[in-house]
């Protein structure tokens, strides 16, 4: 055997044994070292003007490490913080005072520590008075008559339905569709997933807007398994199927499809996305499984921005809900507090987007003009430690809802949410309009 066959089957070697040893390592479901943070009000609330203050424990392997030391700033919430300090715990302990808000908003802390040459950090963001959140977002005087004679000429608008039946993704209970509807005079179209349960007979519709971004997306027959007909989407005109790596080619064509045409109401890229929202709901009532009354709408992020927005603008919903709704409160920036995603007003953007008819396309958009439009039930639910759609943004918006509210909140949460909150949303559904409760199968 020559030296060359010999390296060879080294080098063979080295790439099963490592292949081996990687696929054999999981990604761990929690960090070496962790920092607790506990804020002194259990349930992280606090009025204007009251003090609040953080415990920090550094644990490895759940145990404190003694004389740990942690680098922590805070301050208003997605804001620049008040300056950097050092803090030496001992026994694994410290106490840390972030100090007060004398308007109603969100205080944040960020703390990091270093063990053995790695990093690790955590933040905590604490309420002051967030039932007091006002919109800085104002209402057009023609804000209702914009939409409601964009929604009228969109009604001449055929629906046009392309219907594929899709048995890979079908069960023994539900019928898969992929299915896509024209939204306006352009030809313009949504895709979806249809979901219906096989069983004959008359059903309630739920409409499942998407998350941002440009991404593939799986069928899930969850709601039908719930005997709801489901009608799960993308907003972009792109068929979900389109292979993942296509689909990240077109992502990077997009770009920052929420600045499109954004000196323009008339042309910006969400109106045909807010406008496709309501096709969605004629084309689910046009289904001759529909029980003729029941119409829900839910999203979380993007999605729950659209599900409080297609609320407002579609008579037939009689119940939505919204996990931490994007698009909220854009104008927070500019009165030097938080703004909601995708933060096109924030300092490293201001400058870009600050401009009049930004700001005046912005208003006919912004989800808290549509929360003030909401006449029907809504769950909300969201989380403090969220930075994709911070907490001030939110209160914002649902502070605006006169109509009635069940607002879940998880403080610890950030831009996600635990399965017991999805599981009280179904619950909550199914109590609004009247149905039987179902386990998923």
């Amino acid at each position: 055997m020559n030296r060359r066959t010999v390296k060879s089957l080294i080098n063979t070697v080295l790439i099963l044994v490592s292949h081996t040893v990687f696929s054999q390592n999981s990604p761990a479901p929690l960090k070496l070292v962790e920092i607790l943070l506990t804020p002194d009000h259990a349930d992280w609330n606090y009025k204007t003007g009251e003090e609040a203050q953080v415990k920090v424990t550094v644990l490895k392997y759940g145990v404190p490490i003694n004389d740990a030391e942690v680098e922590y700033s805070f301050g208003q919430e997605m804001m620049e913080p008040e300056g950097s300090r050092l803090l030496k715990l001992r026994e694994g302990f410290g106490t840390i005072g972030i100090g007060t808000s004398h308007q109603p908003g969100f205080r944040q802390l960020k703390v990091k520590a270093k063990h053995n040459g790695s990093s690790y950090e955590n933040q905590v963001k604490l309420a002051f008075s967030p039932e007091e959140i006002e919109a800085t977002t104002a209402l057009p005087a023609d804000f209702s008559q914009f939409w409601k004679q964009n929604i009228e000429e969109n009604r001449n608008v055929a629906l046009n339905p392309v219907v594929e039946q899709l048995p890979e993704h079908s069960t023994s209970t539900v019928d898969v569709y992929l299915v896509s509807i024209q939204i306006n005079a352009k030809g313009q179209r949504l895709y979806g997933y249809l979901c219906k349960p096989k069983k004959p007979g008359k059903y309630p519709v739920i409409f499942s807007p998407p998350g941002a971004g440009v991404k593939p997306f799986a069928p899930n027959t969850f709601f039908a398994d719930q005997s709801f007909i489901s009608f799960t989407t993308e907003i972009h005109g792109l068929s979900p199927m389109i292979d993942a790596t296509v689909y990240r080619s077109i992502s990077s064509a997009f770009g920052d499809y929420w600045l499109n045409n954004l000196h323009n109401r008339d042309t910006y890229y969400y109106k045909k996305v807010y406008l496709g929202c309501v096709k969605a709901i004629d084309y689910l009532c046009s289904l001759p499984e529909f029980d003729g009354r029941n119409v829900a709408v839910t999203g979380g992020s993007q999605g729950g921005a659209l599900a409080i927005v297609t609320a407002a603008l579609h008579p037939k919903v009689k119940c939505l809900v919204s996990f931490y709704p994007a698009l909220s409160d854009i104008k927070g920036y500019l009165h030097n507090r938080a703004g909601g995603w995708p933060h096109m007003l924030n300092p490293s953007n201001a400058r870009l987007n600050n401009r009049p008819e930004n700001l005046n396309t912005i208003q006919y958009y912004d989800v808290v003009n549509f929360a003030r439009q909401i006449k029907v039930p809504g769950f909300y639910s969201w989380g403090y430690n969220d930075n994709t759609c911070p907490p001030t943004s939110i209160y914002a918006a649902v502070n605006s809802i006169q109509a009635p509210k069940t607002i879940s909140i998880t403080p610890i949460s950030g831009h996600w949410r635990f399965e017991e909150t999805n599981r009280e949303s179904i619950s909550w559904i199914k109590k609004q309009l009247n149905l039987v409760e179902t386990r998923s199968k």
